[in-house]
C-alpha cells in the first residue's frame, strides 16, 4: 500500500484466481476448515494484484503470462466436465507454479522489490492449512504442499540474490 514493493500484477492475478478456485475444490472434497485459509488468501492475493495495478507496479504482461491465465481459467470447465475436483486442483497447482515465472524473473534481477514476509506468510498458511484439513486426499493436500514449497524456494532465491548484490 506504501508502494515500497513492486509485485508483478499478472502473477498476483493468476495466484488470486487459482487459489480461490482451489478453495472451492477443497470444499467440494470435504476439506472443511482447512480450505478456509486458502480462500481467504485468494481474496487477499487479488487485493495485492489490485494494489499493484493501482500503484503502477510491474505490469509487463507477456504472451506466456496470458497463457498461464487462460490455463488457470480452463480449470473450471475441465472440473465441470470431469466432475471431479482433483482435475481442477492438478491444473491450478501447475498454473500456480507457472505463475511464479514472472515473479521469479523479476525478483532475480530486482530482489529488493519483493516483500518476503508475504511469501513467508503464504508458506506458513499452506502448512497450517494442511494440518487443519478435515479430509486428506490428493485434492485437498496437493496445492498447499506444492505452493508452500515453492514459496520457500522463492524466499531462498531472493535472500541469495540480495546477499550476492550487496
Amino acid at each position: 500500500m506504501q508502494g515500497k514493493t513492486k509485485p508483478h500484477v499478472f502473477s498476483w492475478v493468476i495466484w488470486g484466481c487459482t487459489t480461490f478456485i482451489v478453495c472451492l475444490a477443497q470444499l467440494a472434497d470435504k476439506g472443511g476448515a482447512g480450505a478456509w485459509p486458502i480462500g481467504f488468501s485468494g481474496i487477499i492475493t487479488l487485493y495485492v494484484a489490485l494494489l499493484a495495478y493501482q500503484k503502477k507496479s510491474d505490469s509487463t504482461i507477456t504472451e506466456i503470462d496470458w497463457l498461464f491465465f487462460v490455463l488457470a481459467m480452463s480449470s473450471l470447465p475441465i472440473w465441470y466436465l470431469a466432475s471431479h475436483p482433483l482435475w481442477a486442483v492438478l491444473i491450478l497447482t501447475t498454473v500456480d507454479l507457472l505463475g511464479f515465472g514472472p515473479t521469479f524473473r523479476k525478483a532475480y534481477s530486482r530482489p529488493f522489490e519483493e516483500h518476503l514476509m508475504f511469501f513467508v506468510i503464504m508458506a506458513v498458511r499452506n502448512f497450517i492449512s494442511i494440518a487443519a484439513l478435515e479430509h486428506y486426499s490428493l485434492t485437498t493436500v496437493l496445492f498447499p504442499i506444492t505452493i508452500g514449497i515453492a514459496c520457500l524456494i522463492f524466499i531462498m532465491m531472493v535472500v541469495y540474490r540480495r546477499r550476492k548484490l550487496n
